[in-house]
């Protein structure tokens, strides 16, 4: 049984779009027929809901699987999105980076939480907290690779050094096995000519880390949060959803998982009779 690939969005910077891409990348997986798990791994709980739970309501959540050892698999929900599960965040997570200071192996209680499930899932998507805190580092400590959102705009590279920093750190300390899998550019807007340097000076600094996808700035996009969606669900049709679709269909290219999933292939089948 293959084992899912788990990867942490991260950014330090908040508003670069980096939950945005965690629900639409999780969402478009589990659309391209992989079995998909959201953890919403930020104290804000955004991930949460903007695919449809209200945090305050959730059961139980992340923080009760770190902290006090309940199984994920208690904690997980279904969502409205094909193929897609989430393990919902909570305002408690920010107590937790204090409660886990005396904790032994303190950096590996994410990893101890997603080990078991893995075989589940083709793709687990953590939507890490804007800080370089000790959740966001057992994140990186359970994942195979990050993906970094990066705004189309003046400030886009400041503070890109400090998180390659915390990424080497970790790789060298605690997961020598972290990849990036890629800068994403979000945000995009064609028409402004300080856009078009961004994705210049992006591409010349990162080179072939950088994502052949860009996220255009789409007014879909900044509307499904509020009715608790994808974009998928909210506007299939929209730029965002487009983008988005094709993230994932780069990264599963990336990943060599771009198997044709039975459904296609017998309605292929058919078609030649």
């Amino acid at each position: 049984m293959a084992m899912a690939k788990i990867i942490s969005i991260v950014n330090q910077k908040g508003g670069v779009g980096k939950t945005t891409t965690a629900i639409n990348l999780a969402a478009s997986l589990g659309a391209l027929e992989r079995r998909t798990l959201l953890v919403d791994a930020d104290p804000q709980a955004n991930a949460t809901s903007g695919t449809g739970f209200d945090p305050r309501e959730v059961k139980a959540s992340i923080y009760e699987c770190i902290i006090n050892g309940t199984p994920a698999s208690e904690v997980i929900v279904g969502t409205d999105n094909p193929g897609l599960d989430l393990l919902p965040g909570h305002i408690d997570l920010v107590g937790a980076e204090i409660e886990m200071i005396d904790m032994p192996e303190r950096e590996r209680q994410m990893k101890k939480v997603l080990d078991p499930i893995r075989d589940r899932y083709d793709f687990i998507i953590i939507d890490c907290s804007p800080s370089l805190g000790l959740v966001t580092v057992n994140s990186l400590t359970a994942s195979d690779s990050v993906i970094v959102p990066v705004q189309c705009e003046y400030f886009a590279l400041e503070g890109l050094g400090k998180l390659l920093n915390t990424i080497k750190i970790v790789q060298q300390r605690l997961n020598p096995d972290l990849l990036i899998e890629g800068m994403l550019l979000t945000m995009y807007d064609s028409r402004l000519r300080l856009a078009n340097q961004v994705v210049e000076e992006v591409k010349t600094h990162f080179q072939q880390l950088v994502f052949d996808t860009v996220i255009h700035r789409n007014v879909a996009l900044g509307e499904a949060p509020s009715h608790g969606k994808s974009i998928i669900m909210h506007d299939a049709s929209s730029k965002g959803a487009t983008n988005y679709l094709n993230l994932a269909r780069e990264i599963l290219q990336k990943n060599s998982m771009t198997r044709i999933p039975d459904s296609e292939r017998t309605f292929a089948v058919e078609e030649e009779q």
